[in-house]
């Protein structure tokens, strides 16, 4: 609003001046881009941080289905030490399950967000697969964190105070912390097709 605001604003100025400068309204024009993106960046951030889970796809590694995209369900926390949305992903995995060994084999993953994890879709009467129903989808490489880091038991805390069960997944079978390098973000949250966001514009969103 404040960048239409300001676009009307100029456009009463030229017409009191009956000045035109083209240069002034390409530097409107990128303002209202940048603010769509940036937009499209707060989406990515505010799923990322209201979801407890996220489905995983990974390139298999199980000999039935080799070589096929494989899903899965993971427990995710972004949380700060302070428990305020960070952006950072990270995750437990285990080389028992199927995410663990396929991302060993092939370091790509994506990881799906969606508005209707919350059921707000299905409150505000939305299918889930409509536009209007926000979606995230994230991909990158896992990167396990190391046991020696003095970040790692703040962080690993932070993630067992948001899934208390994960404290028994740990001992009983050797589940590691890891965390997501974000390579691309596609955000869909209205009709006209996905929207690209940078790695460096969703962290910098403050929520």
């Amino acid at each position: 609003m404040q960048v239409l605001l300001l676009f009307f604003v100029a456009c009463v100025s030229i017409g009191h001046s009956q000045a035109y400068s083209a240069y002034r309204d390409a530097q409107i024009i990128a303002e209202y881009k940048r603010q769509l993106i940036l937009n499209h960046a707060k989406i990515a951030r505010q799923l990322v941080h209201r979801a407890n889970w996220a489905s995983v796809g990974s390139i298999s590694t199980n000999k039935i289905v080799k070589d096929y995209p494989m899903v899965n369900i993971i427990s995710i926390d972004d949380n700060s030490l302070e428990g305020k949305s960070s952006g950072v992903i990270r995750f437990l995995l285990t080389d028992l399950d199927f995410t663990g060994p396929d991302w060993q084999n092939n370091n790509k993953v994506t990881f799906l967000f969606t508005d209707e994890q919350t059921l707000n879709c299905k409150n505000a009467n939305k299918d889930p697969m409509e536009p209007t129903c926000a979606r995230v989808i994230i991909s990158g490489q896992v990167k396990k964190l190391p046991k020696d880091e003095p970040s790692y038991t703040p962080a690993l805390n932070t993630f067992i105070a948001r899934h208390p069960a994960a404290a028994k997944w740990i001992k009983e079978h050797n589940f590691y912390l890891c965390e997501l390098d974000i390579q691309n973000i596609f955000v869909l949250d209205f009709y006209g097709g996905p929207h690209q966001v940078n790695a460096s514009d969703y962290y910098a969103i403050k929520i």
